[in-house]
């Protein structure tokens, strides 16, 4: 981007209405952001006057942005040596990793230093970055947890507190380590709780731990993207493996992510991909960092095709261009549903989705079609041997679908 680009970006940013610093609207100018997305422009100057916020918004509508650039701007300067004044707590390592990336590119002009705490990897770069005067620590529960019980982290300098993808903490397991968290910090902060839904767990944290918060909520009704078509194929729970096999087949596929419930299941459907020559790659907590991170990158250069997750990779991660998304599990929260397929038919293109429902999973369905509230088409698989012929129903709510994307992609590949 041209200098003259820059400036006319800053001219016409509808981010210096907001009353960002010079520092912060230079960075985003340079990263081509012109106008707040509409979770920004309601949460930004609530947060620059200091109120507690609680945001809710759908994943990809820049939720990070909307708590990362005002709280950049609160901080100022970095306090060489000082404690950490403004702590962010998310789910996964990825969205961690993730989020510490987008403080370093908002705040690419300002000499604030933050530091990333999560398991998976040593504690030594961590202590470091702590001992140097880290101004802003973002982290995962169990890992920040780990610190303070060593004592090499104290929450009482933390001005600004941070809860990003609440509801994913809560379905992960870690609401009372939240908990925990919060009660050590001092009772002065600011809290942001940031999430894509707020159920009723989530509403009585709300109400113990926020002073008369401002809630700024953006499209909160989850819904499938138009620009996905989503279908389901009913098969006997033995045969799921094959039908699956008989989708990809037929295919054409840039790239895909297979969704399962178990981190076991997730290693058996990889494991009986590779025996079949396909370039595939695991993804779930169990796995070392380095491993997850290695394979999200060769997932997002096309060195692995098939990427075969469990819930950890459905929100959060900045996944762009899959092609198509398999459900091989139906997923047991409704709107996990909409996370996943919402993997594909980003930016405005075409994807495709298809969940595969064994006989005993028909509830979990009949939960997503009444959150949805729209009916999935379903269909057989034309010429697969089945056990027993899947009962069809009429499908009189099809999505509609926008124009076929023209890729020119090649059939799926397999290892020569």
């Amino acid at each position: 981007m041209t200098q003259s680009t820059i400036d006319e970006n800053l001219e016409k940013s509808g981010f210096a209405e907001l009353g960002l610093n010079e520092s912060i609207l230079r960075a985003i100018a340079e990263m081509g952001y012109r106008q707040p997305t509409p979770i920004q422009a309601g949460s930004i100057p609530h947060i620059l006057e200091g109120k507690d916020v609680i945001g809710s918004a759908q994943t990809g509508t820049g939720k990070t942005a909307a708590y990362a650039l005002p709280v950049l701007h609160r901080l100022g300067g970095h306090r060489e040596g000082a404690a950490p004044r403004c702590l962010v707590l998310g789910p996964t390592r990825e969205l961690a990793a993730q989020v510490e990336s987008n403080f370093v590119e908002y705040g690419r002009y300002s000499p604030l230093k933050c530091c990333l705490i999560h398991g998976g990897v040593g504690y030594g770069k961590q202590l470091e970055e702590l001992k140097a005067g880290a101004d802003v620590v973002i982290a995962t529960p169990g890992r920040l947890l780990d610190h303070i019980q060593q004592k090499t982290f104290n929450l009482s300098s933390v001005e600004v507190l941070v809860l990003d993808e609440v509801d994913r903490m809560l379905d992960m397991g870690f609401i009372d380590d939240v908990r925990r968290i919060i009660r050590l910090c001092r009772k002065d902060r600011q809290t942001l709780l940031f999430s894509a839904t707020v159920p009723d767990a989530i509403k009585r944290l709300i109400a113990v731990h926020l002073k008369d918060p401002v809630e700024v909520s953006i499209g909160i009704k989850l819904s499938p993207a138009e620009t996905v078509k989503h279908e389901i194929y009913p098969v006997g729970a033995m045969q799921k493996f094959d039908l699956m096999l008989a989708l990809i087949e037929q295919m054409e596929i840039d790239s895909m992510i297979i969704f399962c419930r178990m981190k076991s299941g997730a290693d058996r459907i990889a494991r009986w991909l590779e025996d079949r020559n396909y370039i595939v790659a695991p993804m779930h907590s169990d796995l070392p960092q380095k491993v997850r991170t290695r394979s999200l990158e060769d997932f997002k250069e096309g060195r692995i095709k098939i990427l075969v997750a469990t819930d950890i990779a459905s929100r959060g991660l900045d996944i762009a261009h899959v092609t198509h998304v398999i459900n091989f599990d139906i997923p047991q929260h409704a709107e996990d549903y909409v996370h996943r397929i919402g993997r594909t038919g980003r930016a405005q293109r075409d994807g495709d989705a298809f969940t595969l429902v064994a006989p005993d999973e028909q509830s979990h369905l009949d939960a997503i079609e009444k959150f949805i509230d729209q009916r999935i088409p379903q269909r057989s698989l034309e010429g697969f041997n089945y056990m027993y012929q899947p009962i069809i129903r009429d499908n009189d709510q099809a999505p509609k679908r926008r124009a076929k994307r023209n890729s020119g992609s090649s059939r799926f590949g397999r290892r020569r």
